[in-house]
């Protein structure tokens, strides 16, 4: 597949490059999608988690025109997703190298990543097998219930995706406004606009949620919301015209901020945020954060170090006060390319 590559960054004049499943598949086995790595080689003693195959199976549904390859990978995550989920909609999270399971079936971030990987591919997949095996898992699973808000914003993603081709579906319309109701209204407190007293990952998700419910679902109070967070999420993760994110260990409301240990997956998550919103409000300056997303991986961050690796394809676990951690897990990988992706709306 030949991809085109965009301008440049702001401020540095670096092309940005396509994004490559290289690093993608050198994670992938005949099950599924190894969680970890050390540096580039892949961890089997750590096994497989939904959570990570979820996201795989997004990033490759999200591919307008997909190689034979990216085709086949979708389809060895969907497969490993059917066989998570239990009859009642539940999914297993952790599968060892051994193909066993080592949980019990739950509703938790996995669950909500499922369902977002499952709307995707029920939505945009080019194959019909796959949008057809898709739908009847995300259905299945809409029909559970999360107490935990990443979970339910991460479901009420992916009922958006089928919400956008199909506004007729009902469970994946009361699925998107039951997350809004979970997620909660941001404060009115202008130096914590959030719904919750801390920040820990991939807080711009919960923004994206709430928008996708206000504008889906027609409620413009809600839609308001849910930019109304954004605004001020992105506002705080800025310093300097390049994103300073929260780091894995999170941001507490009065408290101490940190600034090292920076996932990618907060900075993908910004870039989905701030890419929905300019689609929906059509204010391209929301596509400033997006440029800023990709530059962080770029360079244009804390310590002004790419966080990927160009001879592998590969994304680097985290941004230290030293440098990266050089290890490319699947998670940081899959946020390279996921940012990458919206570089075609620049």
């Amino acid at each position: 597949m030949t991809v085109k590559t965009t301008s440049t960054v702001p401020g540095r004049g670096r092309s940005v490059p396509a994004p490559t499943f290289t690093h993608l598949r050198r994670l992938t086995d005949d099950t599924g999608l190894f969680e970890h790595a050390r540096h580039a080689i892949a961890r089997r003693e750590h096994g497989y988690c939904t959570d990570d195959v979820a996201r795989g199976l997004l990033i490759t549904s999200r591919e307008a025109d997909p190689s034979a390859e990216v085709l086949r990978l979708a389809e060895r995550y969907l497969s490993f997703l059917t066989h998570a989920q239990d009859a009642e909609g539940a999914f297993h999270n952790r599968l060892a190298f051994n193909r066993d399971w080592t949980d019990q079936p739950g509703h938790g971030d996995w669950w909500g990543r499922a369902l977002w990987g499952l709307g995707t591919a029920a939505a945009r997949s080019p194959a019909p097998w796959i949008r057809q095996e898709a739908l009847l898992a995300f259905t299945r699973g809409a029909s559970c219930r999360s107490v935990a808000p990443r979970a339910m914003a991460f479901a009420a993603l992916g009922a958006a995706e089928l919400l956008r081709v199909d506004p007729g579906n009902e469970p994946a319309a009361a699925l998107l406004g039951d997350a809004a109701v979970t997620i909660g209204p941001p404060t009115l407190d202008r130096d914590w606009r959030w719904p919750h007293e801390r920040l820990t990952y991939a807080n711009a998700a919960l923004a994206e949620a709430v928008i996708a419910a206000g504008h889906l679902l027609d409620d413009m109070p809600v839609l308001d919301a849910g930019l109304r967070m954004l605004t001020w999420l992105l506002d705080v993760q800025t310093s300097g015209g390049h994103l300073s994110v929260v780091p894995a260990g999170g941001w507490e409301r009065g408290g101490r901020r940190l600034r090292h240990d920076q996932q990618p997956i907060e900075v993908a998550a910004l870039a989905d945020a701030c890419a929905t919103a300019a689609t929906i409000t059509g204010d391209d300056s929301w596509l400033v954060a997006v440029r800023q997303s990709i530059g962080w991986f770029l360079g244009d961050n804390d310590i002004g170090q790419l966080m990927w690796d160009p001879a592998t394809g590969g994304g680097y676990d985290g941004l230290t006060l030293h440098g990266p951690n050089l290890n490319q897990g699947a998670e940081s990988t899959l946020a390279l390319i996921s940012t990458l992706q919206h570089r075609t709306a620049l």
